[in-house]
């Protein structure tokens, strides 16, 4: 087993990933931007494959408005609790996996491929452009891809901004401000043109970069903060009517880069 799937399947061990998308306003508001832009862009009868599914927030949540869903996840206790939720979900298909090699699924398989959690593990380029390049495949001609990934300035707000940014910058940057993606990080992160450029040599138009969570994340660890339901909703509308525009994505923990795959 690699170091980086040991890490995974450790961190993930002691980590509520069932819980990540709702007990925290961040994370309402990832799962409700996510789940606008899976239904802006997807018809009746879709076929969806997530990679990375995690405990299933999405590929259920998916399957039970009737799209055939098949989810592959690679952290075991994600996957136990995947499958312990698909139960008696007859268009949900759950399958143990890597997003490096999707050898299980033949070209051309999928209307919609959703990559919301491989692309903050992956740390070579060789390792990130493979995995890409296997979402792309497994995707139909004129289908959908959405890629999630981290924003490495939200990971400097979020985790150092408090006491620690000079470790925080050794640990993330070149003395040049290039960022560094090594394993020991177990999460990492990316300038917005940097990721978008992976795409640059992949058969693929590229269609929007979102802002899922904006600047939430970050709000949240204040003392004091608190968002009422009607604020939230509020704020939710605000978001989503700005969640496209450049300024607004490097304030966004999270981030979802849609493609289509050409003709």
């Amino acid at each position: 087993m690699s170091i980086r799937i040991e890490m995974i399947n450790s961190f993930y061990d002691g980590y509520r990933e069932d819980v990540r998308l709702e007990k925290s306003r961040h994370g309402q508001l990832e799962y409700f931007t996510t789940m606008h832009y899976i239904n802006k862009m997807t018809a009746a009868n879709t076929s969806v494959l997530e990679i990375g599914a995690g405990t299933g927030r999405y590929s259920i949540a998916l399957a039970q408005k009737g799209y055939n869903v098949t989810a592959v996840e690679l952290a075991d206790k994600n996957l136990d609790i995947l499958m312990e939720n698909a139960k008696g979900i007859d268009n949900l298909h759950c399958y143990q996996g890597d997003a490096l090699d999707l050898g299980k699924f033949d070209d051309n398989s999928f209307d919609l491929t959703l990559v919301l959690g491989p692309m903050y593990h992956l740390y070579a380029k060789e390792d990130m452009l493979k995995a890409l390049n296997e979402a792309v495949r497994v995707t139909k001609p004129g289908g959908i891809i959405m890629t999630a990934f981290l924003s490495i300035h939200a990971i400097m707000y979020d985790d150092y901004l408090q006491g620690n940014f000079v470790y925080g910058f050794k640990e993330n940057f070149t003395e040049d401000f290039k960022v560094k993606h090594f394993t020991e990080q177990l999460f990492t992160g990316f300038y917005i043109d940097e990721f978008e450029a992976l795409f640059d040599t992949l058969q693929v138009k590229h269609i929007t970069t979102v802002a899922t969570d904006g600047v939430l994340e970050l709000a949240e660890m204040t003392k004091n903060f608190a968002m009422s339901d009607e604020d939230f909703d509020l704020f939710a509308k605000y978001h989503l009517h700005n969640c496209e525009r450049r300024e607004y994505l490097g304030s966004s923990s999270h981030l979802l880069h849609i493609c289509q795959k050409e003709q």
